[in-house]
Order: structure tokens, then C-alpha cells, then sequence
């Protein structure tokens, strides 16, 4: 039986997963849902002798049904092949006592690869499903890893062109440099004068525009997204999950059937949101600990039930998590709501017009599943040096908040699950700030500088994402107001 997609927000056109990978957002401005949960077909002791491709292919069969099994082993084969530097493409690895999915081993270095490196081979096979001949533009909103994986994936795609905002003097050296380098004939790359929250709302609203996509639609262009709201983005993520629990029963770390713990880094909730899937799924998940940065919207929300994003725009050293709008919560809450599109949809209204909601305690009680944390600034920084001084390991700041996290949640003594922290970008993203952490940064030193003082540290090779953009050309280098992303938009296309 297929699953179908609709929308949280009331629209009950059925979509087929390959319709709603195409339109990437409801026309309602809601998110794209499955109309129920699939049962992973697949022994939870087997999963130990199953490669990425195939834990991959059992997890997305399950949810994308209008795909053949020859098109989604096709799309699953380009995606996760060579670009990754690893052969177990997200390994597990043990540091300490603590356990490290580590996502950070494709072309971009950021988790953001494992569903981008497939999302343009899905997209594509679906406009061929569908017949659809237009050319498909790809608008995406960054707090820093999404625009240079969404990039990587679909460069020189014949029949796209993707366009990325980001927040301009929002992200990191390294981030920025690597999207301001694209080559990719079909790329443009956009720094906007605010902060993610304004780029993602700006890209949302360009979305839900009815006269700029019937002007574009009679140009021979249509609008799809890259970011976690898209379907194809979320369902590649439930795969490694998946993949992590095998991989812990393999080591002998746990039983098949054991709950396992995951601690999930948290801006957009796309990433958790992934596991909570998984969950729904079968697998034996415990607790999902969401961590957060200082822009702990997500953390107060699991404690009050009150999501208030009326607050201090706080810029951290983990900037992929510089977001107060956690536009993936949304299909949480619908699912808190028992599906009513109506109760979801004015919750979202009231974001919109006050910036904040409440949930009732009827709601509070299905999020049971999550439990918030958050690490300040020193605590993070103190994280990366405890855990390199202690095992000459060197994670980055993302990271760092979720293995602080995890060290908070274990004190609390909740449960005895063994938990594995999701490690979601590379340290050489970031090499600034973890190389500060672990008390070797020189102010005075350029940020290559800091990359391989931070290769001699850690016994790591430089990955090629940083080393290919050390002298290359900057190619994007338009900025505009938050106010002008839709002319610019316009004005690409012209």
C-alpha cells in the first residue's frame, strides 16, 4: 500500500512522494507528511551485516513507494559512492565512553551530505516520473552546511539551477568560502543582511508567492527547496539512524532489540526529527536528547510547552544552530495534535503574527520522546578540550554541544541506555573556534594557517573541501536586504 503525503496545514490534495519531492512545499505553506508510518521490513539483528546502501534502500522503500526498486537502488548507487572518504560512509566510533556517529565524510564534510548527496538523483528521477519538463530552481536558506552540500549535489544537474541565501558575516570562513567558490554553472550564491532566521522566512514567502510562480511557470520554471522541508531530505536521514543502530549492535555495544539513546545537535529539527521517524519505524530508540546552543528555543519549548522565539539572536560558535524558527518542529507538532490540520495550522498563525505558541498538556505528553538540553558558549568550548585532552579526538562545535548534552543527561541518571552522539560536521569547518578550545589558536593566524596546525594535532588528513578552496577565486559576491531576495530571485532567472 502507498504512502501518501499531505500537507500539516489542511490542504488535502494526496500527494505521491515523488510529487511531493518535486513541489517541496504545500501550496498552504505546510509541510509535506506521510498519512501513516511504514514497519521497517527488516530483523533488527540483521541490520549488523547490512552496508549503508543497503540500510539506505530498506529505510526509503518504505516511505518513497511510487519509486521502483532499479530507480531507487540507481539514485542510492550515484549518491553514496566515492565523495565519501569513508567506506562505511557513517562510521561509529568510540571515544572514551562515548560514541560518535560520525556524518561528516562526504564531499562537504557537513551531515548535511548523506541526504544531499542523493536529493538532486531523486529529484531528477521524479520530473522523468512525472513528466514535467520545466526547468526546477532550487531556492535554499543556510545557517552554513545545507547551501554548500545543496550546491555540491546539484552543480551542473541538467535541468536545475539552484540559488542559496545565506547570512552574511552569520557563518564561518570555511563555510562561506565554500560556497562563495561554487563553480557550478548553475549556481548562484547570495549573501543576505540578516540573520538565518530572515533567509529561511525570505526563501518560505518566495515559496508561497502565486504571482512570481504563475510569471516564472510561464518562463519555464518552477520552484522546489533543498532544505529539510523537503520530504527528500528528511526520509535519506531516517537511513542512518538505522544504519548507527546496526553498526552498535555489530561492536557488541548493545543487543538487537536494546533502546539506544541518540543525542542530536538541533537547529531546524530536521535531523532529530529523522530519528523520531526511525522510531515510528520499529527501531528501538529511547530518548532523543535535542541539544541546543545558546539559542535554546527548542530546550525552553520541552520544558514549558511554550515555543517563544521573542528573544536575543544570539551568533555562536556552532552557527548551523544560529536559528530561532525550527521550521521541521512543525511536523512534530501536527503529529502531537493527532493530525488535525486545523490545530496545527493555527498554532503556526500564531507564530507567524505573535511569534510564539503554546501547546496544551495533552500535546505535552506525546513529547515524552524528547528531553532538552542546552550548552553555553563555555561548556562548549570546555567539551572540545576535556575530550581531546582526555582521548586526542577533536570534534567540532556542533558536536561539542551534544556530547555536553549527553554528559548532562547521563548525570540526571533517567535511563541506562547507551546513547550515541550524532557528529555532525568536521572540526576543519571550524577550525578557528576548536582550535581555541584546545588552547592553540593565534589570532594573528589566517584560518589555513589554523587547518594545519589542527592536521598535525589530530593525525587527520586535510579533507579536499578545505584544501580545494585555500587560493580558489571568489565567484558570488552579491549581497542584498532580506527585503530584496525576491528580486533577486527575479533577476537570476532573467
Amino acid at each position: 500500500m502507498d504512502i501518501i503525503y499531505r500537507s500539516t496545514r489542511g490542504d488535502n490534495t494526496p500527494y505521491k512522494a515523488s510529487e511531493a519531492i518535486i513541489k517541496g512545499l504545500c501550496d498552504d505553506g505546510g509541510l509535506f507528511v506521510p498519512d501513516r508510518f511504514p514497519r521497517l521490513d527488516t530483523e533488527l539483528s540483521a541490520l549488523k551485516d547490512m552496508t549503508y546502501k543497503e540500510t539506505a534502500y530498506e529505510v526509503m522503500k518504505e516511505f518513497l513507494t511510487d519509486y521502483t526498486r532499479e530507480e531507487l537502488l540507481d539514485c542510492i548507487n550515484k549518491a553514496y559512492d566515492d565523495k565519501f572518504d569513508n567506506e562505511e560512509i557513517a562510521p561509529v566510533v568510540k571515544k572514551g565512553d562515548q560514541y560518535f556517529l560520525e556524518l561528516f565524510h562526504g564531499k562537504t564534510i557537513a551531515f548535511k551530505d548523506m541526504a544531499l548527496s542523493i536529493l538532486p538523483h531523486l529529484l531528477t528521477t521524479a520530473m522523468k516520473k512525472n513528466d514535467i519538463n520545466k526547468e526546477v530552481v532550487i531556492l535554499t536558506a543556510t545557517s552554513g552546511d545545507t547551501g554548500k552540500a545543496a550546491l555540491a549535489g546539484f552543480a551542473d544537474v541538467e535541468g536545475t539551477r539552484i540559488i542559496v541565501f545565506y547570512p552574511k558575516g552569520g557563518v564561518s570562513r570555511i563555510q562561506e568560502l565554500q560556497m562563495v567558490t561554487e563553480k557550478g554553472r548553475n549556481t548562484k550564491v547570495i549573501g543576505v543582511k540578516g540573520n538565518f532566521d530572515d533567509c529561511q522566512s525570505g526563501v518560505k514567502a518566495i515559496f508561497g508567492d502565486k504571482a512570481l510562480r504563475e510569471e516564472l511557470d510561464g518562463r519555464g520554471f518552477m520552484f522546489s527547496s533543498a532544505n529539510s522541508i523537503n520530504i527528500g531530505r528528511l526520509i535519506p536521514q531516517v537511513a542512518y539512524y538505522v544504519y548507527a543502530y546496526g553498526r552498535m549492535v555489530r561492536s557488541g555495544a548493545i543487543s538487537a532489540g536494546e533502546s539506544l539513546n541518540f543525542v542530536v545537535p538541533t537547529g531546524n529539527f530536521g535531523n532529530i526529527l529523522a530519528a523520531y521517524y526511525a522510531k515510528q519505524m520499529g527501531l528501538p530508540i529511547g530518548r532523543l536528547i535535542c541539544a541546543s546552543n545558546e539559542n535554546k528555543v527548542l530546550f525552553d519549548f520541552f520544558k514549558t510547552g511554550c515555543y517563544d522565539k521573542n528573544r536575543e539572536f544570539i551568533l555562536t560558535s556552532s552557527p548551523s544552530m544560529d536559528i530561532l524558527i525550527s521550521s521541521n518542529l512543525e511536523r512534530l507538532i501536527y503529529l502531537c495534535c493527532n493530525g488535525d490540520p486545523k490545530k496545527n495550522a493555527a498554532l503556526m498563525d500564531s507564530l507567524r503574527r505573535e511569534g510564539r505558541y503554546e501547546i496544551d498538556d495533552d500535546m505535552r505528553e506525546k513529547l515524552d520522546d524528547f528531553y532538552g538540553a542546552y550548552a553555553d558558549e563555555d561548556k562548549v568550548f570546555e567539551t572540545i578540550k576535556n575530550i581531546y585532552d582526555k582521548t586526542g579526538y577533536i570534534i567540532d562545535t556542533h558536536t561539542a554541544v551534544a556530547a555536553a548534552a549527553d554528559l548532562m543527561y547521563r548525570a540526571e541518571g533517567s535511563d541506562d541506555n547507551k546513547s550515541v552522539i550524532v557528529s555532525t560536521a568536521s572540526p576543519y569547518k571550524f577550525t578557528r573556534n576548536v582550535m581555541k578550545a584546545i588552547g592553540r589558536e593565534d589570532e594573528k593566524e589566517d584560518d589555513f594557517a589554523l587547518v594545519d596546525e589542527l592536521s598535525k594535532l589530530s593525525g587527520v588528513k586535510i579533507p579536499p573541501a578545505v584544501e580545494e578552496i585555500r587560493n580558489a577565486k571568489i565567484l558570488h559576491d552579491t549581497v542584498c536586504e532580506v527585503s530584496d531576495m525576491k528580486e533577486a530571485v527575479r533577476e537570476n532567472l532573467m
